[in-house]
């Protein structure tokens, strides 16, 4: 039976919600601020899914963490858990037996207000031909349990027969979920390393483990205004976003040697949200609307900064272009501004893949396999961590509307994948 989400629930899905009830709950004065903390992720390493011992401890870890947090005036939006990949802890996941063990790790992660990434269930190049039909089940039997595969890695390069499993995990996915909205919780991933804090692609190698994400692009768009030029623009950021994340970091080097665990860093990918476009911020910087023959070059100086910070970075640590989270980006997609060429050409430079980016519910697996592919390819050539969340919606057609029962997605336009 399908598990139903409120619109509460769903936002949990997403990443987001958590923040200012903790707040008033804690009595904490949060000050206004031009980022935020997406998530502080915990990393776990279990020996099997029925002890939850560990998973314990790293709740009450991540509930400290984000006590020291708000007391410093920082907002933090969720806690996540993400541990080793799944075959590591459950052999034998594809048994009735492995899925309610995960089921029980999604009831944990529900009572405790977690997200919760399993890992990748699939980590080499084989081919599970029941791989798609499990995901989509799990997906309907769990709320907040996140899961990938990996297409491409540095032992291997591009995992061909995976590539496939992966768009046909998306396309039944799609189809057993309303909207397709399931596929929020599931990626196919490439070079992306241990300790990312988001999700869907987080895991961890080693527990007693942590790393912070943040949601940033309104210090972007500080940062870039009333910039005379280019390189002004990516100086005044660096300096902008060293001074304001170098107090997260020394907190989080604080509350490791306080619990005896290892602090990653941050991942500084400008995560967007519904009030914080990254759209936004690069059409500051580059005076065009996004998808003008400027973004590339406004793409790659963003990045240039990012990986110029001298803060301890992990994860991504890139630009991230989510078509449906971000509103500016969803606009220019509705007026025909980009396409999928344009935002694979953008991730050359910078990014992290392809990020909920909505596609015709028809779109046939060899279609979803090729951009994956390409996806993959772009992560082998560069050697540089990109993902595919991608997101048929049943029933509609390319250049159709689409709109979701969700408070932090907004609307746009389904893509067009041109095919043959």
């Amino acid at each position: 039976m399908k598990a139903n989400l409120s619109r509460r629930e769903f936002a949990g899905l997403l990443g987001l919600g958590f923040a200012w009830p903790f707040a008033a709950r804690l009595g904490a004065k949060v000050a206004p601020k031009n980022f935020r903390i997406r998530t502080i992720t915990a990393g776990l390493q279990l020996q099997n899914a029925v002890k939850l011992e560990h998973a314990e401890a790293a709740v009450t870890f991540l509930q400290r963490a984000r006590t020291s947090f708000l007391a410093e005036g920082f907002e933090v939006q969720t806690l996540r858990i993400a541990t080793q990949p799944l075959q590591e802890y459950l052999p034998n996941w594809m048994k009735t037996s492995s899925l309610q063990a995960i089921q029980a790790l999604d009831r944990f992660a529900v009572d405790n207000e977690v997200m919760f990434s399993i890992g990748p269930v699939i980590t080499g190049d084989d081919y599970h031909a029941d791989f798609a039909a499990w995901a989509a089940e799990l997906v309907q039997q769990t709320k907040n349990i996140s899961f990938t595969v990996r297409v491409a890695s540095p032992e291997h390069g591009i995992h061909h027969q995976t590539l496939r499993i992966a768009a046909e995990a998306i396309q039944a996915i799609a189809h057993a979920t309303p909207g397709g909205d399931g596929n929020f919780r599931f990626a196919a991933t490439a070079f992306v390393p241990s300790g990312t804090p988001f999700f869907p692609a987080a895991y961890f190698s080693q527990g007693n483990t942590f790393s912070i994400g943040l949601e940033s692009p309104n210090l972007l768009s500080e940062a870039f205004r009333g910039a005379l030029n280019l390189r002004q623009a990516k100086r005044q950021l660096k300096t902008d976003m060293e001074a304001a994340f170098g107090p997260v970091a020394e907190l989080g080097r604080k509350l490791a040697q306080q619990a005896r665990w290892r602090y990653l860093g941050i991942d500084v990918s400008p995560a967007p949200g519904l009030d914080a476009s990254i759209g936004q911020a690069i059409e500051i910087l580059s005076n065009a609307p996004f998808g003008s023959p400027s973004t590339l070059t406004a793409c790659a100086a963003i990045t240039d900064v990012l990986k110029d910070l001298s803060i301890e970075k992990c994860g991504y640590s890139g630009l991230m272009l989510p078509v449906l989270e971000d509103p500016v980006l969803a606009q220019r997609a509705a007026e025909g501004r980009y396409g999928i060429s344009e935002l694979l050409l953008y991730s050359s430079v910078c990014g992290t893949g392809l990020d909920v980016v909505p596609l015709p519910g028809d779109t046939p697996v060899d279609a979803l396999a090729a951009v994956i592919t390409d996806v993959a390819a772009l992560a082998t050539k560069y050697r540089k961590p990109l993902s595919a969340r991608l997101f048929p919606v049943p029933g509609k057609r390319a250049g159709e509307r689409v709109s979701f029962d969700n408070p932090y997605l907004t609307e746009t336009v389904v893509l067009p994948l041109r095919v043959g």
